[in-house]
């Protein structure tokens, strides 16, 4: 056994065999990750998103993006269903737990996203959309005497971004573009909670593509990685495919065992 595994065991100048303790470390982190991918594939997905929810509750601001994360890329009756789990779960709402627990111009955002149950058919108001659009632009470059106000703070960039069906957000996004010199998000760089949402909400894939490219990283910290182990398990209904073709290689160089077999082989459905 020691000899197929030599990687994990060194010998030292008594010709004694001790692990590695760095590959012993790198194993267990390894093993962690695919645990982590099994068991939130397996769960139903309503009490894998409460559960989520609940945990970037608990471990507060850093990890609010969990919670615009799940609440704008999940449909209205997933993002219902995962309500009724956190319910169960945990005898509170998720409404009242973010209500009691998140300070600042955050709760207002948050509280209205897992609160949204959005149209989901084709129709989009071309009129209203480039009058939202107008309306964000103003919000976003607004000043508020000597300091900027937070755009977040506005409450119609709050009704636009957690009311408006995802297909009409992109219409909004497209006019943003065109009366104004950079994107939504591009403007959003001060507000990251803010961006991420609009991200999530507008252009999915630029969000997805990040995820993956900061996890891919060599200096990657353990949020990111564990950041690709929820996209992996938990986006089912997404599109990888361009993803698939940009970071295939740095899967098979960066990642390694039973994990990386399970990331490739994510992407490999998602081309077929």
């Amino acid at each position: 056994m020691r000899k197929g595994c030599s990687k994990f065991f060194l010998e030292d100048e008594r010709q004694f065999e001790r692990w590695n303790d760095s590959a012993i470390k790198s194993l267990k982190a390894e093993f962690k990750l695919f645990k982590d991918v099994v068991v939130l594939s397996l769960m139903h997905p309503w009490e894998r998103d409460a559960r989520l929810l609940k945990k970037a509750l608990k471990k507060g601001p850093p990890h609010y993006n969990v919670i615009v994360e799940i609440a704008c890329t999940r449909s209205s009756d997933q993002l219902l269903g995962a309500r009724k789990a956190y319910h169960s779960l945990f005898d509170r709402s998720i409404e009242e737990d973010l209500a009691s627990h998140v300070k600042g111009s955050e709760r207002k955002l948050l509280v209205a996203l897992v609160s949204a149950y959005r149209y989901e058919g084709p129709k989009v108001k071309e009129d209203a959309a480039k009058s939202e659009a107008k309306a964000l632009l103003n919000a976003i470059k607004n000043n508020n005497g000597d300091h900027k106000k937070k755009a977040m703070e506005e409450d119609e960039v709050i009704w636009i971004l957690t009311t408006r069906s995802k297909p009409h957000l992109k219409v909004v996004y497209e006019q943003y573009k065109k009366i104004s010199a950079k994107t939504i998000t591009e403007d959003l760089e001060v507000e990251l909670l803010l961006k991420e949402t609009v991200e999530c909400l507008c252009t999915p894939q630029t969000y997805f593509t990040r995820v993956f490219d900061t996890a891919l990283r060599e200096d990657a910290k353990e949020d990111a990685k564990k950041a690709l182990t929820r996209l992996v398990a938990t986006q089912e209904d997404v599109d990888l495919k361009g993803i698939a073709a940009k970071f295939e290689d740095k899967i098979k160089e960066r990642v390694k065992g039973a994990y990386k077999d399970v990331l490739l082989g994510v992407l490999a459905d998602d081309r077929k």
